[in-house]
């Protein structure tokens, strides 16, 4: 096995080696052993896995009302000029 097949096998059989077919899993065994890329890519597969597992991040209560209530006291100069800062590097 090389590390193509192994992303290969990552991507469609999920990082959790042990679940994976025999045969498959002894290579894959065999390659970490050998291969630091390998074990990039497996600890990349994992951190993925469990940043889609936990739980969203939510809004704090009411932020929606206060930006909104931010942007209405904006005059017309004022959201002209807050837009214009967003989008100077920096």
């Amino acid at each position: 096995m090389d590390v193509r097949e192994f992303e290969d096998l990552i991507d469609r059989l999920g990082e959790d080696i042990s679940q994976w077919p025999a045969e498959q899993r002894q290579a894959a065994t065999d390659l970490l052993a050998s291969s630091p890329e390998a074990e990039r890519l497996l600890s990349e597969a994992r951190l993925v896995r469990e940043a889609l597992s936990s739980p969203p991040v939510r809004a704090p209560a009411g932020l929606a009302s206060r930006i909104l209530a931010a942007a209405n006291r904006l005059t017309p100069d004022d959201a002209t000029t807050a837009s214009a800062d967003a989008h100077q590097p920096g």
